[in-house]
């Protein structure tokens, strides 16, 4: 059987020392589509749209720092606490989705002491604008040849030919496609129940819903950790259930409350 073949340069382009990545650009794509997302609801909600200048900036640090302290932590921490400089070193790869939400979600917390919008508001809508960023993240992965599938036989695979001349699952893909699909999702929720006093709905269907396919997907990947070959679950399904369950938590509580509030 004949399988596609992928041998794109990471490299987009590049001038002079200027290097452009088809990784940077959709992380950059990913910061823009969740900021014009966020513009969209702060002006059907009658919000000023100029306050989120200043939490982009907020999410742009927490995203990026929590990622790569994620990825340091959870995936080789033998390696970056006995070298603790390398944590700094960025352009040298190794971003955890894990990490990023748990810094997502520390920025839009010490966000909302300055702002008093809500936690739980916040948490809603920043879901829903981020959610397509991150199927465009896994894109990137995938122009990147990283985050590879297990080798398999399925007329759909794909060979990495920048990694091996193995078939493997187009996992990446597969994972951006759930992210798409619950984005949309996450946007009818959000259009239905936005002006009902809903809150912690959308973000309890985002992370339990993420989070759910991160762990089955985790079944087709290859190892990532330096330490989880004998595990029976991969370091992303561990740290995939409690926030899966956070997520259940959120939804069974934010209807909850509805219906009381209803009844009231």
């Amino acid at each position: 059987m004949e399988y596609f073949v992928w041998d794109i340069d990471p490299l987009l382009f590049s001038l002079g020392f200027v290097k452009v990545r088809w990784y940077g650009l959709m992380f950059a794509l990913a910061f823009l589509t969740s900021f014009y997302m966020m513009q969209w609801i702060y002006v059907r909600e009658n919000k000023n749209p100029e306050e989120l200048d200043t939490l982009l900036w907020y999410l742009a640090i927490a995203t990026v720092g929590g990622a790569r302290l994620g990825h340091c932590l959870f995936y080789d921490p033998a390696y970056y606490l006995s070298n603790p400089l390398k944590i700094l070193a960025v352009w040298e790869g190794g971003l955890a989705s894990h990490g990023a939400n748990i810094g997502i979600i520390i920025g839009l917390f010490l966000y909302n002491l300055k702002t008093k919008d809500g936690f739980l508001w916040l948490c809603d809508r920043v879901a829903v604008s981020c959610t397509m960023g991150a199927g465009l993240i896994r894109t990137g992965n995938f122009f990147n040849s990283e985050i590879l599938g297990e080798v398999t036989d399925a007329p759909w695979a794909i060979i990495f030919a920048r990694i091996d001349h193995l078939p493997r699952h187009p996992v990446q893909l597969y994972e951006a496609l759930c992210y798409f699909l619950i984005f949309l999702m996450l946007l009818w929720v959000y259009k239905k129940t936005a002006f009902q006093g809903i809150y912690g709905l959308v973000f309890g269907l985002f992370t339990s819903g993420v989070f759910l396919a991160r762990f089955f997907l985790e079944f087709l990947k290859t190892r990532q950790a330096m330490y989880e070959s004998d595990l029976l679950l991969s370091t992303g399904q561990v740290l995939s259930i409690p926030f899966f369950f956070v997520g259940v938590f959120f939804v069974v509580r934010s209807i909850y409350q509805y219906g009381k509030q209803k009844n009231a």
